[in-house]
């Protein structure tokens, strides 16, 4: 790669990294915030940590569009500003209206990662597009690594300081992309583009057969990892009576494993394997993570299973990413991009809400199981149509 392509690359790496450290913070002491401190009850709280995703269904088609209007940096800034928002609400939340209201406020400023990949589509050939998309799964991993363990630090200063350090880093963000971060074509011109204020989702019907299929493929595995969201801290603490730290090991090895396929494993991969033999590789190892969870009795093993997953997993999503935006126009990168953040956000409310219930109703090895199940399947389709 070249020079400013590769400052490019390390600014929106920068951008998501710093974002998604201070949702990071956040996430894991809601449940907690929730209950000690506007005394609500778990219910509610499922409906607190729903809305950042519904937001996000609802907001990332038009946001990925208006990135196709008026250049990937200005929805990125827009979007750092709400996420920053967002966190300064929490900060001084004290009622549950105000909480809900902070997570909505999030959920639209977690639009911006429609359009870092739109971003990441604009400066990379076809060759390094699966490359460039690991990049931006890798900050995910490391964003949720370190920003639980700065949130177990922070916690004991309260929630108001946690709020303000998401706030801080959203911020640190936001100042980043103003002054660093490059358009990704600056000689973009907006009245080249035949615009329409249209909610792009409604054209999901007009777009072409490859890449509904492969919206489709992306949808069943965002289900299937969104699946085991809540369940697997239950298995492992409810079930195998793992303890807190024990829990934060594995969480650890999800991101570290993760951050290693996208960032290492991928490129070698890309060398020997064509993209469809990839994506049926990592389904499969997948699915044997999936299925072996529910039978992980000892630290060494669930450590095992865990990396094993979070490789599968973690190859999958860049990989399929890439192979999405191979596909698309560049004029409309963002829209469709956005559409697909879209379906992977409704993945992220289903597959929790599936998982809840067949834990607790039918059995604790049913989310696990039905997680490998699809990406079975996946196996079988991916086999059948995209050869």
């Amino acid at each position: 790669m070249k020079a400013n392509k590769k400052a490019s690359l390390a600014s929106i790496f920068a951008t998501v990294f710093i974002d998604l450290l201070g949702f990071g913070i956040l996430i894991p002491i809601l449940p907690t915030f929730g209950t000690n401190v506007l005394k609500i009850n778990e219910f509610q709280i499922g409906i607190a940590i729903a809305i950042y995703s519904i937001a996000q269904f609802i907001f990332n088609p038009l946001l990925g569009l208006l990135s196709d209007r008026f250049g990937r940096k200005k929805i990125i800034i827009f979007t750092l500003f709400l996420s920053s928002l967002s966190y300064v609400i929490f900060s001084f939340t004290t009622t549950y209206w105000q909480l809900l209201f902070s997570r909505a406020i999030g959920g639209i400023g977690g639009g911006n990662i429609g359009a870092a990949q739109a971003y990441i589509a604009d400066i990379t050939t076809k060759e390094e597009r699966a490359k460039g998309m690991g990049l931006i799964g890798a900050a995910f991993g490391l964003g949720f690594i370190f920003g639980p363990l700065l949130g177990a630090i922070l916690i004991n200063y309260g929630y108001f300081a946690i709020g303000i350090a998401a706030a801080s880093l959203a911020m640190i963000s936001l100042l980043y992309s103003i002054f660093f971060l490059k358009e990704s074509k600056p000689d973009f011109n907006s009245n080249q583009i035949n615009f329409k204020i249209r909610y792009p989702i409604f054209d999901i019907t007009k777009l072409e057969k490859e890449i509904l299929i492969l919206m489709f493929v992306y949808f069943i595995i965002t289900f299937s990892i969104a699946n085991i969201f809540g369940t697997f801290a239950l298995l492992s603490s409810n079930v195998f009576n793992f303890s807190e730290s024990e829990n934060g090991l594995f969480y650890a090895m999800m991101g570290i494993a993760g951050v290693f396929s996208q960032t290492v494993l991928l490129r070698i991969l890309k060398s020997f394997f064509t993209e469809n033999k990839i994506v049926a590789f990592s389904s499969l190892t997948m699915a044997f993570g999936l299925a072996m969870f529910p039978f992980g009795a000892n630290f060494f093993l669930m450590s095992s299973i865990t990396i094993i997953y979070s490789i599968g997993s973690g190859i999958l999503q860049p990989v399929l990413l890439a192979m999405i935006s191979k596909k698309i126009s560049g004029h409309k990168m963002g829209s469709i991009l956005g559409i697909n953040q879209s379906l992977s956000a409704l993945a992220r409310i289903l597959g929790p809400l599936w998982g809840g219930f067949s834990f607790n109703y039918i059995g604790y090895r049913i989310p696990f199981f039905t997680g490998s199940f699809f990406m079975i399947l996946l196996i079988v389709f991916i086999i059948k149509k995209l050869d």
